[in-house]
Order: C-alpha cells, then structure tokens, then sequence
C-alpha cells in the first residue's frame, strides 16, 4: 500500500483535508460519496500495515469504538468492506484540548472541573463496559462548541473481555510519559485507578499551567514519578481551593490504592470537592512546601487520640477516697 493524500478516494470516501499526522496514521476529512455524510478517515502509515503487533491494536481500537455509545466518545462507523487498513469515524469540528493550554496555558477553575467532570462521566461509562482508555491526555480530548468534548484514540486501552496482547509487544507505544502512572511504567497493565491518575494529572495542567513533575526528560520523568512524591498544585497556584488540591493530590498519588478507586468515586469528588475534602483524610503533602502526604500519619493520630481518650476516661472514673484525719487538707490559695 501507499501514502494517500486529499483529493484521492478509499472505497467509497473522498479525502478532502489532512487533519492531522502522527507517527503511526493520518487522518483524513472525507465525504461518504453514498451518503454525503462528513466522516473523519484514520489510516495507518503504509509500512505499518504488515506489523502483526500495530494490526492487531488497530482492529482491536475500532471494534471498541464500534461497540460504545456515550456522547462524550467519538463514534466509530462500520464500513460495509474496506480494501485497505483504515478506521472510519464521525468528524468533529473542534479544538483539542492541548491546542487550546498551548494557546491560553490555563483555563479558570470551573471550566478546568466541567471538562475534567465530563471526562471522568465518559469514563465511567467506559469502565462499565470493561475498558479502560489509558491514554487520558489533553492530545486526545476534542472540546466541542462551548461546553462538549470528545474523548478519541483507544489505540492502547484495556478490554478486559477480549484476548489479552502481549505487554512487550506493546510497550514502546503504552501512553505518554507526563499522563503515565506510575504502575504503568513499573510494567503493570493498569486499571481503572490508572484512568483516574490520568484525570488528576489533567486537572492539575488545566489549573496551573503546569504538569506534577517537571523533569526535562522523559527517563528522568519516569523515574521521579516511581520514586518521588508530585509538587502540589499550590507550588503554581497558591490561590488554588485546598479542597481541590486534596482531591487531586488524591487522584495522582503514587500507590492505586491512595487514589479514588473508581471513576464513579473520582465524579463525585469533581462534583463537590468540598464534601470530598470531609470525606478522606487529606493527602495534599505537608503543607504547601511539597512534602510528603500527611495521610500515613492519619492512623497513628487517631490510635493515639483514642488511648488518650480512654485514659481520660479511666482518670475521671476512678474512685475518690475522702481526706482523713491524718491527711493533710490542701491550703486556700493566698
């Protein structure tokens, strides 16, 4: 096969305008000549065709989209017969959300949480029908008129219902370094929870303009995120809500099992993140220096606070023997 370009037909698309280019396709706008319908057309770079690895995932990312309804995800189309490898999906007319921070840097607070909210919506439609994306990043959310998004690219997510590929033949290609968790890149498949790091990465970029590490390479990056502790948002923003720092500081916390262990959990947190705050103990770090989370501390405070309780319980409980003769009365005060 070969490159094709505007002007040229696939089956019964017309390429009309290059929307984009990435190492592994082009996406092309198109027009459905037997229906006159505007499709977006995903194909793969010629030399990519005959990788057994890179076919496998494209066929697998458009049965996902075929399968899924949700209005916050792209919807794959089905074509009736295909001469070639391509995947054929409604077009959109929008902005990604990486164009728009490269072009604003950071958005106010309530349009960071209504995108982060319909992101994580999307989401938890998707982790019932047994996917996770893995790759929640601003390149792969579309903003659409005023308030919409769409969420593209399940190139690498997760379908736990079908056969399993392996993790090595994968490996090169699993997500972006900043958006990564950190069991990802400790080699682990990931879950849910690595969708809900996505998110709070996310937010934390929408806020501040900035991502939880800084690193200038991706391999130092990679070892920060294993091994280091994220730089609260307030290090950029020292505006920022702390209900809302807690509950990102939550979301990008290193361990799975610190994070909101489900979508549906990390919602309702974006929903009212003041209601959040009084429900975990905070993990934003210590402080705004960008210390180490105070949550390990929350279990020996309360032991500590529970056997000082008890003790002042037993103090005021016990017994009191009236003076005697032989013993002293206390003297008034002077």
């Amino acid at each position: 096969m070969r490159e094709v370009a505007p002007g040229e037909k696939v089956d019964e698309y017309q390429l009309t305008e290059l929307l984009a280019r990435s190492g592994m396709a082009s996406i092309f706008k198109a027009v459905d000549t037997s229906t006159n319908q505007v499709v977006a057309l995903k194909i793969p770079h010629p030399h990519l065709e005959s990788d057994v690895v890179f076919f496998e995932r494209f066929r697998r990312e458009e049965k996902i989209g075929q399968r899924l309804g949700h209005p916050y995800l792209v919807k794959m189309l089905s074509p009736a017969g295909k001469s070639r490898m391509y995947m054929a999906m409604e077009y959109i007319d929008g902005r990604s959300l990486r164009a728009v921070l490269q072009a604003q840097r950071s958005l106010p607070a309530e349009r960071a949480l209504q995108i982060a909210r319909q992101v994580t919506e999307a989401l938890v439609y998707l982790h019932g029908e047994g996917i996770v994306h893995r790759d929640i990043k601003p390149e792969n959310i579309l903003l659409v008129g005023d308030s919409g998004i769409k969420i593209i690219d399940f190139g690498i997510a997760l379908d736990e219902s079908a056969r399993r590929l392996t993790w090595a033949g994968l490996s090169s290609t699993l997500g972006t370094p900043d958006y990564m968790a950190p069991e990802q890149i400790g080699g682990r498949r990931g879950d849910v929870r690595t969708d809900v790091y996505a998110v709070g990465t996310l937010l934390y970029e929408m806020l501040t303009g900035n991502l939880p590490y800084s690193n200038p390479s991706p391999h130092a990056l990679m070892r920060a995120k294993t091994n280091e502790d994220p730089r609260p948002p307030s290090y950029y923003l020292p505006s920022i809500d702390p209900a809302l720092e807690a509950l990102i500081m939550r979301a990008i916390a290193r361990s799975p099992r610190e994070r909101q262990q489900t979508a549906a959990e990390l919602l309702a947190d974006l929903q009212d993140p003041a209601a959040a705050l009084l429900r975990v103990p905070d993990s934003s770090g210590a402080g705004r220096r960008g210390g180490r989370g105070s949550r390990r501390w929350v279990f020996p405070a309360a032991v500590l606070l529970v056997l000082a309780g008890l003790f002042s319980l037993v103090w005021l409980s016990r017994p009191r023997t009236p003076p005697t003769a032989s013993s002293p009365l206390p003297r008034p005060a002077p």
